[in-house]
């Protein structure tokens, strides 16, 4: 899979183009937001039963996490991180 580096401006401006050609291109974007990367964006290969179901139970155990109120707030979260704006 290749990688590429792109801005959260470009990425959100060209998103439908940016996912057809990482689908068929298998391209991984890094989206940058002022020199940091902020996200990475690839490809589910349809054939990937096996990363589907665990993406599957990830989401169910999120879930779950919610309806226990195991959840952070950005501020708690960027408190943890040591970041500041």
């Amino acid at each position: 899979m290749t990688t590429q580096i792109i801005g959260v401006r470009e990425f959100r401006q060209n998103l439908t183009p940016l996912y057809k050609k990482a689908q068929k291109k298998k391209i991984r974007y890094v989206v940058m937001n002022k020199n940091r990367p902020v996200f990475e964006v690839r490809p589910i290969q349809p054939k990937s039963e096996i990363y589907l179901d665990s993406f599957i139970k990830d989401i169910a155990h999120a879930r779950q996490q919610v309806r226990e109120g195991k959840v952070h707030t950005l501020e708690e979260v960027e408190k943890h991180f040591g970041i500041k704006h």
